[in-house]
């Protein structure tokens, strides 16, 4: 069974796996080499989801409100 690159995966598809990982490791029933390969690819999964949510939460503050607090575009955020 061939692994998705992380890179590629959506945050909710990350997210899911992640889940399964837990879950696994949990339960405890996996060969320590796959529980080590499981954490390695749980903490891959882990960071794609933190880069996600942060990059969503810098498209959710570039929204510029007026005085109203209507929005009324974006702002550029750094780096981008």
């Amino acid at each position: 069974m061939t692994q998705t690159n992380v890179s590629d995966l959506s945050f909710e598809q990350a997210m899911r796996e992640l889940e399964s990982v837990v879950d696994q490791l949990e339960r405890g029933d996996v060969p320590l080499d796959q529980s080590i390969s499981l954490y390695e690819r749980g903490a891959m999964l882990k960071k794609r989801c933190e880069e996600a949510l942060k990059a969503a939460e810098e498209k959710v503050a570039a929204i510029t409100l007026d005085g109203d607090g209507e929005p009324t575009g974006t702002k550029p955020v750094e780096g981008q």
